[in-house]
């Protein structure tokens, strides 16, 4: 039995087979075309050439793509969207995407706050008003809008009212209608929550079309008795139906791919990953195996939202990036880059600019194209250039440590070629074989996993019984999700105090991830 991974970048979209055993038996690289799937298709049937391998043996598929963050940055193929927010009056002075652009706030046909909602403390903000939602919903049923976000003012401690007003849309609009719920995707801050709940609607046809497209290719391959997995950005796997409900959990998934990839490759569980590509350096943490999420308000596209993303830096900074010498004698490296026109434009292929690929080569650090087509280089603007890379990528470690320890740090990635051996604040740097593929093999030997996010008054249900009743319920969210159960385990617990609530609240949260069932 096989596994196919596939991570679809910016410049290169890699594929890797690997067998029941975690073993690595064939991985690719191609460059990403305009239309994904014809670079999809491509690295497919690439890696099927090379392993060699019999295609009904495949029965796991993987991909990660980047279609729905291009999309938001990009503003391009999102859907259009009603918008209906329960909390009037006490939220009427902050209306629906008051801060968002205007080349984006376009995808809401209309928008309304209606009575409902809750305070803080679960008691009733005001009722639901149930007229205004059925009168909203079936104005957006004649204006032909089948995706609808639904969000609530303290939906996170109770989300009665939106699951209320879900079922009123869905009684008007009928049971096809594409309804986002704020309280399963975001959260706590209703505007924050609210503003991923919309991007989450807007996304459907583009999930809809990468989901379709990917079973498509494999089809037209030959690969039909396969199960088909999309990647999180926390390092696990969804299904193809859980994707195009949740589209807006597929954003960032690159990075952990990454991340997993390298925790799997090097064998090393708490580390620094650096993943450089044709034109960006993601920088992430690997924490017991799983990428370290953010903990802070994460922009997507110019829209601030709180729901879960990995904590990762991106520097202008790649394989592909433009050097530059000045007037001064300074040399500076990126942040353009020729991207995946690298075996075009770069200087060791027999192009006419000179980049960090070439810098490393003329260094003797890589032997990649003709190393005679650099051998004019001066040594000095080289190891200027080696230098301002290394002063970029140690700048951006020091920002990822948490304590002044030196730590782990693990190169994966094509570009990584052009890094130095030695990095300031690194204890060791390790660049594990087929590290060109830490993200296509991230994506094939994920895991699943469930989540459970509630508050919590310890006054009420003691904090041991209520972390005890909390990790069940995530292990059991992660069997029904498809995980192997004695495989099972928690990989982070979570309990943080709430302040300005009554009693001794807690927001509990606690993961859990097992192997996929085979």
């Amino acid at each position: 039995m096989y596994k196919l991974g596939i991570d679809v970048g910016g410049t290169n979209t890699d594929a890797v087979l690997i067998d029941e055993n975690r073993n690595v038996i064939a991985d690719i690289k191609c460059p990403t075309s305009g239309d994904i799937y014809d670079g999809i298709l491509a690295a497919l049937r690439t890696v099927l050439a090379v392993s060699g391998v019999d295609k009904s043996q495949i029965r796991q598929a993987m991909l990660g793509t980047t279609q729905c963050t291009n999309a938001i940055v990009e503003r391009k193929n999102l859907a259009p969207i009603g918008i209906l927010r329960l909390g009037a009056p006490a939220t009427l002075g902050i209306p629906p995407m008051v801060d968002w652009a205007d080349d984006i706030r376009q995808i809401c046909v209309e928008s309304a706050v209606i009575s409902g909602g809750f305070e803080y403390d679960g008691k009733l903000l005001s009722p639901l008003d149930k007229e205004a939602a059925r009168a909203f919903f079936q104005r957006m049923k004649d204006k032909g809008v089948r995706s609808i976000a639904i969000s609530s003012v303290f939906s996170t401690v109770r989300n009665d009212h939106e699951l209320e007003a879900a079922e009123l849309c869905r009684q008007v609009m009928g049971e096809d209608v594409h309804i986002s719920i704020s309280s399963e995707i975001g959260s706590m801050g209703l505007i924050e929550r609210e503003n991923a709940t919309i991007l989450n609607a807007a996304l459907w046809k583009v999930a809809e079309r990468f989901t379709e497209g990917f079973a498509q290719s494999l089809a037209d391959e030959g690969i039909t008795n396969v199960d088909v997995y999309l990647s999180q950005n926390d390092g696990t796997l969804m299904t193809m139906e859980h994707a195009r409900r949740y589209p807006i959990l597929t954003v960032a998934c690159g990075p952990t791919n990454s991340i997993r990839g390298a925790s799997y490759l090097s064998r090393l569980q708490n580390a620094i990953v650096i993943d450089v590509g044709g034109t960006t350096t993601d920088f992430g943490v690997i924490q017991n195996g799983f990428p370290r999420e953010s903990s802070v308000a994460v922009t997507i596209g110019g829209v601030r939202t709180n729901f879960r993303m990995p904590d990762v830096v991106s520097i202008g900074l790649g394989g592909g990036s433009i050097v530059r010498q000045q007037p001064d004698g300074t040399v500076t490296v990126g942040p353009d880059s020729v991207g995946y026109e690298i075996t075009k434009k770069a200087l060791v292929f027999g192009g006419d600019t000179l980049t960090t690929t070439d810098i490393a080569v003329r260094l003797g650090m890589y032997r990649l194209g003709d190393p005679t087509k650099v051998a004019h280089i001066p040594e000095d603007l080289a190891r200027k250039a080696m230098a301002a890379i290394g002063t970029m990528v140690e700048d951006a470690i020091d920002a990822m440590k948490v304590s002044s320890a030196d730590m782990d740090v693990i190169l994966v990635g094509g570009g990584s070629i052009i890094l130095p051996e030695k990095l300031a604040g690194a204890a060791s740097v390790i660049k594990p074989d087929h590290f060109g593929c830490a993200n296509a093999i991230g994506s094939a030997i994920s895991k699943v996993s469930g989540t459970f996010e509630q508050l919590i008054n310890y006054d009420e249900t003691p904090r041991d019984q209520a972390l005890e009743q909390a990790k069940t319920q995530a292990m059991d969210l992660a069997v029904s999700a498809g995980a192997i159960r004695d495989t099972v385990e928690i990989i982070e617990v979570e309990d943080v105090p709430l302040a300005y609530y009554a009693g001794n609240t807690n927001r509990v949260k606690v993961k859990a991830a097992g192997d996929l069932a085979n």
